[in-house]
């Protein structure tokens, strides 16, 4: 990777790979891509080139890239889970029809592309726990339905045209720097914020939900890692299984007491949320990617819920 187009960069992991890949290619190096209304701002903004981009506007993509010399792509723009359910023909408009347009470019100026996929990408019929990497994909969400179309495109357009397609599918996702947007795994963010302020936190998922969940810098380093990995070791591409932790709520609960004794929680069930979780598996096997490009996480559940409440704490602190 020597020039980088991030599309969506002022997004849920967007915003963060951005700023994690100019600290390791170089500021100039990587290109903040936004659509209006979503501008980047601050330190996104001043460290390095921004530029509008789209996807649905595959022109721009390709005036983007031509103007950079672009020859790797992270194709971050998606809607999340919940908000997929109510927009479901967006949805598919960018997940699907923008990622099509990315693939296309990709193609014609031989261009790398990681697409994130996600837990979401299985459904009710796939076995729930230690989910294998190769099985039954039938999501019930329109979400899941874009992601899996989404696994099957980049391996399309790698087994007929070439490109050099990569993907992890990306459990609930944990971070101190963007707020939760409307995933069903962001309760695992909300609870947090709700016990830095002093609030009782009313959980929309029922307890015993298991989910498998990662903190964001395992995330980002997950997305670099499998775009730097060597390609003949790859027997996998679109999508590889990756996993940190699985809890439920009151799990994640009792390790919020272990640092905040008054922290308490009730539950106010969400009936879509749920029943997008009840579909979801309770963990995920990640072999395959330990075994193709070395994959790890560094944080588990007590661990990064010391470093949440620490760095949230002085966040607050702060304002």
């Amino acid at each position: 990777m020597k020039n980088i187009l991030i599309i969506g960069s002022t997004g849920q992991i967007g915003s963060e790979l951005t700023m994690t890949l100019r600290a390791k290619y170089g500021d100039s190096n990587v290109v903040a891509g936004f659509i209006k209304g979503a501008e980047p701002k601050g330190k996104l903004l001043e460290s390095g080139p921004a530029e509008e981009a789209d996807i649905t506007n595959p022109a721009q993509i390709t005036g983007i890239v031509k103007k950079y010399k672009i020859d790797t792509i992270y194709n971050m723009a998606a809607l999340l889970s919940a908000t997929a359910e109510a927009k479901p023909q967006l949805a598919w408009k960018i997940g699907v029809e923008g990622l099509f347009n990315v693939l296309e470019i990709a193609g014609e100026m031989k261009c790398a592309v990681f697409t994130p996929s996600s837990i979401g990408a299985f459904g009710t019929n796939t076995p729930k726990d230690n989910t294998p990497q190769d099985t039954v994909q039938r999501p019930q969400t329109m979400y899941g339905v874009t992601k899996v179309t989404g696994e099957l495109l980049s391996d399309y357009y790698f087994k007929r045209f070439g490109v050099d397609t990569r993907s992890v599918r990306y459990p609930g996702l944990i971070s101190h720097v963007t707020a939760p947007g409307g995933g069903t795994t962001d309760y695992a963010v909300e609870i947090f914020y709700s016990a830095v302020k002093g609030e009782v936190f009313k959980s929309p998922i029922a307890a015993g939900t298991f989910m498998d969940m990662m903190y964001m810098p395992d995330a980002l380093s997950a997305a670099i890692k499998l775009m730097e990995a060597d390609p003949s070791k790859l027997v996998h591409r679109n999508s590889f299984n990756i996993t940190a932790m699985s809890f439920d709520p009151e799990m994640l609960k009792s390790t919020i007491l272990k640092y905040v004794p008054d922290f308490k929680m009730e539950y106010q069930i969400d009936p879509v949320r749920q029943a997008i979780a009840d579909s979801w598996p309770n963990s995920l096997d990640d072999s395959c990617a330990r075994e193709e490009w070395g994959w790890s996480p560094q944080y588990n559940l007590d661990t990064m819920t010391k470093n949440m409440l620490e760095e949230l704490n002085i966040k607050y602190l702060m304002k």
